[in-house]
């Protein structure tokens, strides 16, 4: 049974021969030609990778970057050799590339444990608190004059550039610009106000 997953994962005689076949019209300009030999040895290159990581997203990742640089150096395989080595040379040197750039992520990375995390509880973010924070917001935004009212709203709120901002409201886009920045500035005093009074 294990011969027989093994042998699977292998490509056949044949198999290579096509690839090579395809691979050098490929060469030649033949699009359908390289599309099937990308589509071929796609499932090839994921049993390969599959061996040395275990995450589908890692094996994804390494399987994109062996067929761009298939892609990138396809003018140096020679027709003449045995595509499948020349294949599995790239695939080597590109699963290695993925588990030494692992390996130098993990010595610069440390586990997060449960001290770590900002909100340890687990009723920190209720939806009561966020309908608090919305409520506490618009009461904020009421209060504010109404030329910061009004840039607020349109920049901010409505989402405009300062030229759409501008033709709506009549304002200029320096007074614009003033009025965010000063209704902003209300509006952290005004919300810490009330948070602090909570």
């Amino acid at each position: 049974m294990a011969r027989d997953e093994a042998a699977s994962e292998k490509p056949s005689m044949d198999e290579r021969l096509d690839w090579s076949t395809l691979m050098a019209r490929a060469q030649d300009g033949d699009r359908d030609a390289y599309r099937r030999l990308l589509g071929d040895v796609t499932p090839y290159l994921r049993s390969l990778v599959a061996r040395h990581h275990r995450n589908p997203c890692d094996v994804e990742d390494v399987v994109q970057d062996i067929l761009l640089t298939v892609h990138a150096i396809r003018r140096t395989y020679d027709p003449k050799r045995p595509f499948g080595p020349w294949l599995a040379a790239i695939a080597k040197r590109r699963i290695i590339d993925r588990l030494r750039k692992q390996g130098r992520s993990r010595l610069r990375e440390s586990a997060l444990e449960e001290g770590h995390e900002t909100f340890a509880a687990p009723d920190a973010n209720l939806h009561a608190a966020a309908a608090w924070d919305e409520r506490a917001l618009r009461a904020a935004v009421a209060s504010l004059p109404a030329g910061q009212r009004q840039a607020v709203t349109l920049l901010k709120l409505r989402e405009m550039s300062l030229k759409e901002a501008s033709a709506a409201s009549g304002m200029s886009v320096a007074s614009l610009k003033v009025a965010t920045h000063r209704a902003l500035k209300s509006l952290r005093r005004i919300l810490g106000q009330r948070r602090n009074d909570r």
